[in-house]
């Protein structure tokens, strides 16, 4: 006789299928549990604690016995290649804890200030506006994301790294391999090693010719002695792969969100304030929620926490679309509303582990999005929502094509 699992019984997938009615909304079975915090079962068959809950995942991101060191047994990788070639990823800002995590963040600090991301808005602009100009010169229907999308935060983490733009094909194709979810383990340590080698070649140039960015600054390091060139082509390996495929796909799903809500375009199409501006960036960031697989950390000691516990040695991920759509923190959270006050988000994370480049992320954004709709005020899809292809395959949530024409 077949074993029948009840509902109070049966452990939910991890991170389960969006709804194609609502692909922005994260999968039904995470919002539907009823608690802040469960068990589920990852690819693997292991079945980490998911933290879906507002105020639990705070908690959680600020707990000193929290760890996100991978190396520890019971991880909860998010995919095979990267459980396989664990022992082949060095320190790193992602994976260390304590004065490890300081030490890392403090030199990949200076160059994300938000003074120092100010100044790059009117090169966002400029950039911004030349993208427009040249998909609106060019043949109709458009794909958003190779007009506008992605050429602009790879612009704008190529002039903030001193990386050269023309060389943007080849990183881009090795950074999709690093955040794909289903890349073998032998794809992604090739990407990785053409990435590295590409990066340390560029190091090694401005030894010598140092200029105005993060590269020479991290080469200055290595100069003096502070810092080891593996360790820097690292850190320009996590900028560059971080600084423009999140973007990217926040642009084009945040579009597709408001073609769909009209309402809301309106509203942002019109505004003339940028403060205005702002507010729907936070509302948007909430509700499409672009790091969809969650953040992954392992307990260092048992922890009590909204009626559970978490032994130590049990893996924690913490689903950030899900915190997102808590109706204790946002209140109809399926409602897409650009004058909501949503900027206590967990888009960025939460904790010592937030995401460093949040404050370039939001200026792009803030650009795009009151650029573009004015520009193109007709703008529309080019085909139906259904058509859509989206990324379930991937580190970062999005669509891989974006039809649009006006």
């Amino acid at each position: 006789m077949a074993e029948t699992q009840t509902a109070e019984t049966r452990v939910p997938e991890y991170p389960g299928v969006r709804d194609g009615r609502c692909p922005f909304a994260p999968p039904a079975e995470l919002l539907q549990q009823g608690k802040p915090l469960f068990r589920a079962r990852i690819w693997d068959g292991s079945t980490p604690w998911i933290v879906t809950g507002h105020a639990a995942q705070r908690e959680i991101l600020s707990d000193p016995r929290v760890s996100v060191n991978e190396k520890l047994p019971g991880f909860p990788y998010p995919t095979q290649a990267m459980a396989e070639t664990v022992d082949h990823r060095p320190l790193t800002i992602f994976n260390a804890d304590g004065a490890d995590h300081v030490r890392i963040r403090r030199m990949m600090t200076a160059p994300f200030t938000r003074n120092r991301m100010e100044k790059l808005r009117p090169a966002i602009q400029q950039f911004t506006e030349e993208l427009i100009d040249r998909m609106l010169a060019g043949p109709k229907p458009a794909d958003l994301v190779t007009a506008l999308s992605l050429p602009l935060p790879s612009l704008m983490i190529c002039e903030l790294l001193g990386v050269p733009y023309t060389d943007h094909d080849f990183f881009q194709e090795h950074a999709t391999v690093a955040v794909k979810r289903d890349a073998t383990a032998e794809e992604s340590l090739a990407g990785m090693q053409a990435l590295g080698g590409y990066l340390t070649q560029l190091l090694e140039k401005k030894l010598t010719e140092p200029e105005n960015d993060v590269l020479s600054d991290f080469a200055a390091r290595v100069k003096a002695g502070e810092l080891e060139l593996p360790d820097a082509t690292l850190l320009a390996m996590v900028l560059l792969i971080a600084g423009h495929e999140t973007s990217a796909n926040m642009i084009t799903l945040g579009t597709a969100a408001l073609l769909e809500n009209p309402d809301q375009l309106e509203l942002l199409r019109t505004t003339e304030d940028p403060a205005v501006v702002a507010n729907a960036v936070e509302e948007l960031l909430r509700y499409l929620t672009i790091p969809h697989l969650g953040q992954r950390r392992i307990a260092l000691e048992d922890i009590e926490i909204a009626g559970e516990t978490i032994r130590a040695g049990d893996g924690i991920i913490v689903s950030l679309p899900a915190g997102n759509w808590d109706p204790e923190a946002f209140p109809e959270p399926d409602r897409l509303d650009l004058t909501r006050a949503a900027r206590h988000h967990h888009a960025f994370a939460w904790g010592a582990h937030q995401c460093l480049g949040q404050q370039l992320a939001r200026i792009e954004l803030q650009v795009v999005y009151r650029t573009l709709y004015r520009r193109v005020p007709t703008l529309r899809l080019a085909v139906g929502r259904d058509e859509l292809e989206f990324k379930g395959d991937s580190l970062a949530y999005g669509v891989y094509e974006l039809p649009v024409t006006w």
